[in-house]
């Protein structure tokens, strides 16, 4: 018997604002910047620019940097909430997400693939091995590792959290 319950669909907003009018428009190749805002309704705005390796400003963030984050960020937050739900406590959790990109002689690019390594710190006496198992059902949850068309994998440490003295224990 097949699920016959439509999917639930969710609509997500942003507005991109070209910020690099130095006054020609696109006149030429090297009349403009690469440099843009992202908005959306309520948030601060981020102000963005293209990719260094085609004239970006490298001090702001780039749509490769968003998608690496993007996705480090989700895999970061189903995370949390399976080790919530598995009984897993975790006191930190640093990621510092690997993507590679290959980009072809036309100028086309892509990922290739990404490497999340998140660092995460567990309660003294943790499960570190069902910790571990977590990060293989994520996949099956985050929208946007369901959503790329690379592979995604993770290299993950554990270290164990140090009770501080005078520390409640309930």
């Amino acid at each position: 018997m097949t699920n016959t319950v439509p999917a639930k669909q969710h609509e997500y907003t942003s507005e991109i604002v070209w910020t690099g009018n130095r006054g020609e428009g696109t006149k030429g190749y090297r009349s403009y910047d690469r440099t843009w805002d992202l908005a959306a309704p309520g948030k601060a705005v981020v102000h963005c620019s293209n990719d260094p390796l085609l004239g970006g400003d490298p001090t702001l963030y780039n749509p490769e940097d968003m998608l690496l984050s993007a996705l480090s960020a989700c895999h970061m937050l189903w995370y949390l909430h399976l080790a919530a739900n598995a009984g897993i406590v975790v006191h930190s959790y640093r990621d510092q997400p690997v993507g590679l990109g290959e980009t072809e002689r036309s100028g086309a690019g892509r990922f290739l693939e990404a490497t999340l390594r998140p660092a995460i710190e567990l309660a003294a006496g943790s499960d570190v091995a069902r910790a571990d198992a977590l990060h293989h059902e994520i996949h099956q949850y985050c929208f946007i590792a369901r959503s790329v068309a690379f592979p995604v994998t993770y290299a993950a440490t554990y270290s164990e959290h140090a009770a501080s003295e005078g520390a409640d224990h309930a």
